[in-house]
């Protein structure tokens, strides 16, 4: 069955799809290098681009030193020419210099940057944000904007209609992450673009809907990150205009529904609990400054990745990763 058959005027179409990687921590409350590295090569195996330094990585919660070894690293693991995005950070003022040296950090390396908000953004008009936009990505001829909801992090803003079409006409950025976790919204950034300019991408940070993907938007996900080579093998469903599309995006926005659930930023510690339990971490530990989920989470997340096939011994699994953790130490 095509997907044309099975859901009307859905069309086959490629998607670009980034996932934001998790930055895994060990117990001791360090950064798991090795773990890293290794879920870059899974994440790259995958199809898919990968992102560094954003929300997912703990980009706002890292000091500069530690975002340029991700940097280095990111660089190191994937090889020369091989193309990634990272977040492009300043302090809670903006400043223009941190902002500057941030996007010349991930040029250097041959990223593209993708350029976070500040709290110093919030009071500024349409035009006043856009002029900002236009000298942030003066060293750089290509960068990625990033709208963020604050439910993800405070310094996030979701801009009005005219500020997002006039960063929109900033002729570096070539694209936007669009996390308001609100359809219609994003749905309103899709009918812009293709008003003012075709050529932009509108990339989903919607864990909540990411079948936007059939809708015109590519993606950049914290969701990918805790199964990439499910979204690589949805996105080639979608590209080929098989109707598995379906089944595979049913599947893994139930996970995004149970990762993704208040408080929203917790969902960087689920996205650990569930890489021990399909065995891709040894362990569930994260920033000692973010979130956490209760250890009970993971009977959920268990039949989250049972529904997508990535659990092949179910009764050592639960025994294993998931029993021990519920009250009572249940197995």
């Amino acid at each position: 069955m095509t997907l044309r058959e099975a859901f009307g005027r859905l069309r086959p179409r490629t998607v670009h799809g980034i996932s934001a990687v998790l930055l895994p921590y060990t117990r001791a409350g360090h950064i798991d290098w090795a773990a890293f590295e290794r879920h870059l090569i899974r994440t790259r195996a995958a199809g898919l681009d990968v992102a560094v330094n954003m929300d997912t990585g703990f980009g706002d919660l890292l000091t500069p030193g530690e975002r340029q070894q991700v940097l280095e690293r990111t660089r190191a693991v994937l090889g020369n020419g091989v193309i990634f995005y990272a977040g492009a950070l300043a302090g809670p003022d903006g400043n223009l210099r941190d902002y500057h040296a941030a996007m010349a950090a991930v040029r250097e390396v041959g990223g593209v940057p993708v350029i976070v908000q500040s709290p110093a953004m919030h009071g500024l008009d349409a035009r006043e944000k856009a002029a900002l936009y236009a000298r942030i990505c003066a060293p750089v001829d290509r960068a990625l904007a990033f709208e963020l909801g604050p439910v993800f992090a405070a310094h996030g803003e979701i801009w009005d209609d005219a500020t997002a079409e006039r960063v929109m006409m900033v002729p570096q950025l070539v694209g936007l992450k669009h996390s308001s976790l609100d359809r219609r919204t994003e749905l309103g950034r899709l009918a812009l673009r293709d008003r003012v300019r075709a050529d932009f991408r509108i990339y989903t940070g919607n864990d909540l809907a990411i079948d936007m993907v059939a809708y015109g938007s590519d993606y950049l996900l914290g969701l990918s990150t805790f199964a990439p080579a499910c979204f690589g093998r949805r996105d080639r469903a979608l590209a080929a205009g098989d109707a598995a599309f379906l089944a595979l995006n049913d599947a893994l926005q139930h996970l995004g529904n149970v990762a993704f659930r208040t408080p929203v930023p917790a969902y960087k510690h689920a996205a650990a609990q569930f890489l021990h339990i399909i065995g891709a971490l040894d362990g569930d530990a994260v920033h000692p400054r973010a979130p956490r989920r209760p250890d009970s989470e993971r009977l959920m997340l268990f039949d989250c990745a049972d529904r997508l096939g990535l659990i092949t011994d179910r009764a050592r699994v639960y025994r294993e990763r998931v029993g021990p953790f519920l009250p009572g130490g249940q197995a």
